[in-house]
């Protein structure tokens, strides 16, 4: 029989509703691998046996006075440490919230809850979740179970390197410039980016997010399947009126043509061959399922990256500054000292100009996305960086942000974004980003599952 922690989320929820297996065996399996592989990687750095049991149970009550459960019944799931979760610090990555105990649950987290997930622990993220590394003086680093060499990526490193261990069958992350699309890519699993409003966020614990974080940070799922993609966004979201920027958009949209495009070197983005090699052999998956792929250029990426960084570094400068200043974290400070060294202060023209400039790229990008449906592109220009590679020196971090382009420039217009992992290069995962239009998570999720059927299945690693 297979071991419950490897089972698909799709698949605990049937076996926990009909009864064949409770919800504790299978929390109490989750937790029993948390206990064996976490010590090696640190993905998890906030743990809750006791409450994660406690929960089970009660899902196994629920069952047994004949209740309805929720779609994710039973399912282990882990939460990013940047979410609020009642009873357990927002830490962020940092020590200066280490005492920042939430009061109430995020939306996301509380919509987990309700669709009768398990949460079993919180996992680590870089200092301020800025980087596409996962180390902080907090919580210490993240390793890749998949190669320690290489990065976990960020800042959702703790949530991907989690499911790709076995440490639950869903992972919580957010993602602002690639938080949950680069995680995944480096550890060898999926992870979606919904789009802007899909799934309601908000965190009590803190100040009300700034312009920037509320026009392009979401949360969204990472997991070793896209059917339980599928199961997790459906959960996550759910209507809660706490973020205004929530959408009661249907999950599944209009029929659309299988049509995707191609486009291997946006702006000139110097993409490796293994990566390249990776995006054909995708395309040729989709073609083999049916669909057309067009190679073609796509819409401007590079402008969108710059104004994503003037916006968010602007704000920055109006008071988070004093927090890095506090936290004094090494990665962060310097992670921070490059990042203003290639977006400079704003004024409020150029900060006003970027806001007005937003509407137009997003125009662009509805109309091409309208004629193809789905495009394909690199989620990286290289393979996983080697682990820490950003802090190296200022030429290490110009290497790091150029390749991340599409990491950068897509959520300047809300749009969301799939990585599909395809295999190894190497010693290295690798994989693919689709992209499609505003609340289309449904076509991305279609191509995905054709790309993933044509390769093998994900398989939780134990740490190598």
């Amino acid at each position: 029989m297979t071991e419950l922690w490897r089972l698909q989320a799709s698949e605990i929820a049937a076996r926990v509703a009909t009864r064949e297996v409770s919800a504790r065996e299978v929390t109490q399996a989750a937790l029993d691998r948390l206990a064996a592989v976490n010590p090696a990687i640190n993905a998890v750095v906030q743990e809750m046996p006791e409450q994660a049991l406690a929960a089970a149970e009660a899902v196994d009550a629920a069952l047994a006075r004949g209740e309805a459960v929720g779609p994710l019944a039973g399912v282990p799931v882990t939460i990013k440490v940047n979410a609020d979760q009642k009873g357990f610090a927002t830490t962020n990555g940092l020590r200066i919230q280490q005492d920042l105990v939430a009061t109430e649950d995020n939306p996301v987290v509380a919509n987990l809850k309700r669709a009768g997930a398990v949460v079993i622990g919180r996992t680590n993220t870089p200092a301020f979740s800025l980087r596409w590394f996962t180390r902080n003086s907090l919580h210490g680093a993240t390793k890749n179970p998949r190669n320690p060499a290489l990065t976990p990526g960020g800042s959702s490193g703790g949530a991907a390197a989690a499911v790709a261990a076995g440490i639950g069958a869903i992972a919580h992350g957010t993602d602002i410039g690639g938080s949950i699309r680069y995680p995944a890519y480096a550890c060898g699993v999926h992870g979606l980016r919904p789009t802007l409003g899909r799934v309601a966020a908000w965190n009590r614990s803190g100040p009300e997010r700034a312009v920037g974080a509320q026009l392009m940070a979401v949360s969204g799922p990472l997991a070793r399947s896209i059917a339980d993609l599928r199961l997790a966004l459906q959960a996550m979201a759910a209507e809660d009126l706490r973020d205004p920027w929530w959408v009661p958009a249907p999950l599944e949209g209009p029929p659309a043509p299988k049509r995707a495009a191609l486009c291997v070197r946006p702006e000139g983005l110097d993409t490796r061959p293994e990566v390249e090699a990776a995006l054909r052999n995708a395309a040729l998956r989709l073609q083999e399922k049916g669909w057309s792929i067009i190679e073609t250029a796509c819409p401007p990426l590079r402008e969108p990256a710059r104004l994503q960084a003037l916006l968010w570094l602007g704000e920055s400068r109006r008071g988070l500054n004093s927090a890095f200043a506090r936290e004094d974290d090494p990665d962060a400070n310097f992670v921070l000292a490059q990042m203003e060294r290639l977006a400079p202060s704003p004024d409020m023209n150029a900060f006003q100009d970027a806001l007005q400039a937003r509407a137009g790229f997003t125009r662009q990008w509805q109309l091409f996305l309208k004629d193809y449906p789905v495009l394909l592109l690199p989620v990286s220009a290289e393979l996983p960086f080697p682990d820490q590679l950003d802090v190296e020196s200022p030429a290490a971090f110009d290497r790091v942000i150029e390749a991340q382009l599409v990491q950068v420039g897509l959520p300047l217009m809300g749009l969301p974004g799939l990585t599909v992992t395809t295999g190894q290069a190497g010693d290295a995962p690798v994989g693919v980003q689709l992209i499609a239009g505003r609340y289309r998570e449904d076509l991305l999720l279609e191509a995905g599952a054709a790309i993933e059927a044509a390769g093998p299945a994900i398989e939780a690693c134990d740490p190598a």
